[in-house]
């Protein structure tokens, strides 16, 4: 049995590569349940984040499982397996925990630190095992990665300064709008968790902020929540007020969680130009929020991924420093992931094993007992004494020795010969 994690990544890939394999909210329940079904993922988890969508997996045939989920990201992107393979990274055991800390740690992010990306790997792990799709190998995976994510920010300064999308975003756009934000009339379209803090970066700006800001979103009452929070700026609306909304407005950022776009022409420039008042469109959807070629309307400029990566670049320099520091906790939780793993993985077999010898031996005194009816009780007890002290000699170098080799190859294969010859 291994864990590993097949994906994508900014890094390696295109942007709209990662947009046709995302996995929005709205589809994760459909893709654990497709791959939670497969016969050779016991346990799945499935992470999805602004630039990366990887599936993290339980398997017990190590390539058998890379071919099954490097195919599933090949179906999804609508390209063929040959073609998607340079662009997947294939990480397997140790390289799995490793990685998934330096992500929640916000180290694999475009923005240095990013603060929302512990969030998304606890609701991924939280939602897999919502739908039973995960087990507990993934849940001490992630539960330790969150544990990395907390340190990190709370023990370095890597999350210091500009370390969102949303705050990013709110800076980007502040160059773009002339004058900057202050005073302007501003749109919010989403109302999670990004959508959320994309709100509060703007309340943040203080006398630099909005005149207003309206928050539409799909579910009305999570739009009204968010607006309640800070009612004398922030007002809410429903989805089918979107046009009017963004008509009054001179800066709309798109935080929705959908499969395909919902903001084009009708909603953004419905008389074909918006030359009279300017409007400027931040997409952080990945897929996007926006149709494509929306930024060729007259007076419509739609800022995306690839302009925001652009942009937190300069922001991340000054926090540079404390990768060292950050790298130091990834290792030192590494190394506690590492022991609790080979305690937990050695537990199961050694009791087994105990469990089975100490049949063994107690119905071999029991009928050995039965044919010496001249050994007294007192002489059965130490007997019984002496039986149990040599079976803990026996079995002490080998729960050492699985204990001390838990979760390698080799402790692997020990406990499966063990299970062959005790029959466990």
């Amino acid at each position: 049995m291994s864990v590993v994690v097949v994906g994508l990544e900014h890094k390696l890939v295109p942007l709209d590569l990662l947009e046709r394999v995302a996995v929005s909210g709205e589809d994760t329940d459909e893709v654990l349940a497709g791959l939670g079904g497969r016969e050779n993922l016991s346990e799945v988890v499935v992470l999805s984040t602004c630039l990366r969508t990887e599936v993290y997996a339980v398997v017990d045939r190590f390539h058998d499982a890379v071919y099954q989920l490097q195919e599933f990201f090949a179906k999804r992107a609508e390209i063929a397996l040959e073609d998607l393979e340079s662009f997947c990274s294939v990480r397997f055991d140790d390289d799995v925990a490793n990685h998934l800390f330096s992500v929640a740690a916000g180290l694999e992010s475009v923005i240095l630190g990013e603060s929302e990306v512990l969030g998304q790997v606890r609701r991924a792990w939280e939602r897999s095992d919502g739908r039973h799709a995960s087990g507990p190998v993934l849940e001490g995976l992630f539960r330790a990665a969150v544990r990395v994510g907390r340190r990190a920010r709370a023990e370095t300064a890597v999350s210091r300064g500009t370390t969102s999308f949303a705050h990013a975003a709110v800076d980007l756009a502040a160059e773009r709008v002339d004058t900057g934000l202050a005073g302007r009339d501003v749109a919010v379209v989403g109302a999670g968790e990004l959508g959320r803090s994309v709100v509060a970066a703007l309340e943040s700006l203080g006398p630099a902020r909005p005149r207003r800001i309206a928050v539409v979103n799909r579910h009305p009452d999570r739009a009204r929540e968010v607006a309640e929070a800070a009612p004398e700026v922030v007002s809410s609306f429903p989805f089918e007020e979107l046009a009017d909304v963004v008509e009054r407005s001179d800066a709309v950022f798109c935080a929705l969680d959908v499969g395909t776009p919902l903001l084009g022409r009708a909603v953004l420039a419905p008389s074909g130009s918006r030359s009279r008042r300017p409007l400027v469109v931040v997409d952080l959807g990945v897929p996007r929020n926006v149709e494509a070629g929306s930024g060729e309307l007259p007076g419509v400029s739609v800022l995306g991924m690839d302009e925001l990566r652009t942009a937190v670049a300069r922001a991340t320099d000054e926090r540079r420093s404390e990768v060292e520091a950050v790298l130091e906790i990834v290792a030192e939780e590494l190394d506690r992931y590492r022991a609790t793993v080979r305690s937990r993985g050695a537990a199961p077999i050694i009791a087994a094993l105990r469990d089975r010898l100490e049949q063994l031996r107690s119905s071999e005194l029991e009928r050995q007992r039965t044919l010496l009816k001249t050994v007294s009780d007192d002489e059965w007890a130490k007997i019984d004494e002496a039986s149990k002290a040599a079976l803990a000699k026996v079995l002490h170098h080998p729960t050492m020795l699985l204990k001390e080799t838990a979760g390698t190859p080799r402790g692997e294969r020990l406990v499966e010969a063990l299970r062959a010859l005790f029959d466990l």
